[in-house]
Parts: structure tokens; C-alpha cells; sequence
């Protein structure tokens, strides 16, 4: 389980090689948005024994998101979103979670339903709270309690917000995860 992901070899025993592995798959594979990605998270937290630098993380991200990278286009988003190294933009900040929660990212999908709360879209937002909580986010599920404690929401939201993602979690037990977990 301690694999490469990109590869299934054995992860080296030290940042360098680490390092020097990521950037192999990056310049082998010029179009793999995931290995791409990666390479720019560990710029934006500045590890395997990189200097941080979050300027080239987002040039880096913006070309993994291009490619496709559903986390890329999260991080981007979270970029704008705070206005971290880039100016602070909502339009782009939306548009690159909306990039996201399209391909299935569930922390996007809820970012988004916060975006539409604040704009005063509640339905809108109540319905993006919900994908997210069927997709497991816990966080959704309780942004639509709030909204439903204050009249925004109704009962049969909630209660569909809840079985939603009671139904996300049971669909992702096993066996296997569980005993992981207990080693």
C-alpha cells in the first residue's frame, strides 16, 4: 500500500530519489495530470526537499487542471478562493471548483454550495450541499442542519443529506480497510 502510485515500484528510502522519481514520471509522461499535480503539491508544501515555492505550485497546478487533474483544479480553487500568492478572485475561484465538482470532487461541490449561500442562491446551495453529502462530506451534511435549523432548508433535505452520506460511508467499509486501519 506504500507504493509508488504512478508505478507500483517500491517508494525509495529518501526524499531525493522520491523526488527524482516524481519528475522521471512528470518528463516521461508530459501529459499525466496526477504525477504533474503531485510534483506541484510538494512545491506548494515545499517536501522532498524542495524549497517551498507556491508561485511555481500554481503555475504547476494550472497545468495539471489543463490536463484534467480534478485535484489541480481543488487546489486552484482553494488558491483563488484565499487569495494565496494570486490575487484573491471568486470568478476564478468558483469556475475552478466548479471544474472540479463536475468531475466528482466532493470538497469542490460543497465549496460551490457555500459560493451559492453567500450570492443568497440557497437553492442552489442546498442542492450542491447535497451532492456533496451523498459523496460522503460530512461537512455538507452539516451546512444543511444549519440551513435546516434556520428555516433554509427543509426536513426532507436534511433527512436526504443524512441518508445520502450514511450511504457513502457503509458503501465504503470493508473488510480489508477496517483491519488496515486496526495494523
Amino acid at each position: 500500500m506504500r507504493d509508488c502510485p504512478f508505478c507500483r515500484t517500491p517508494r525509495p528510502g529518501n526524499d531525493a530519489d522520491t523526488l527524482k522519481m516524481v519528475q522521471a514520471r512528470v518528463e516521461k509522461k508530459k501529459k499525466d495530470p496526477v504525477a504533474i499535480n503531485f510534483l506541484g503539491e510538494q512545491y506548494w508544501h515545499g517536501h522532498l526537499g524542495l524549497q517551498k515555492d507556491v508561485r511555481k505550485a500554481i503555475k504547476i497546478f494550472t497545468e495539471a487542471a489543463e490536463l484534467g487533474s480534478i485535484e489541480a483544479a481543488y487546489n486552484l480553487g482553494i488558491a483563488y478562493d484565499n487569495g494565496l500568492v494570486v490575487e484573491k478572485d471568486k470568478t476564478k475561484s468558483f469556475h475552478y471548483y466548479k471544474i472540479a465538482a463536475m468531475q466528482g470532487h466532493a470538497m469542490s461541490r460543497h465549496n460551490l454550495g457555500s459560493f451559492e449561500g453567500e450570492r443568497g442562491n440557497r437553492d442552489r446551495a442546498v442542492r450542491h450541499l447535497l451532492i456533496s453529502a451523498k459523496m460522503g462530506d460530512k461537512d455538507s451534511v452539516e451546512m444543511i442542519k444549519r440551513l435546516f435549523m434556520a428555516g433554509a432548508a427543509t426536513k426532507e433535505q436534511f433527512v436526504g443529506a443524512l441518508k445520502g452520506y450514511t450511504d457513502a460511508v457503509e458503501g465504503t467499509k470493508s473488510h480489508d480497510r477496517d483491519e488496515a486501519r486496526r495494523l
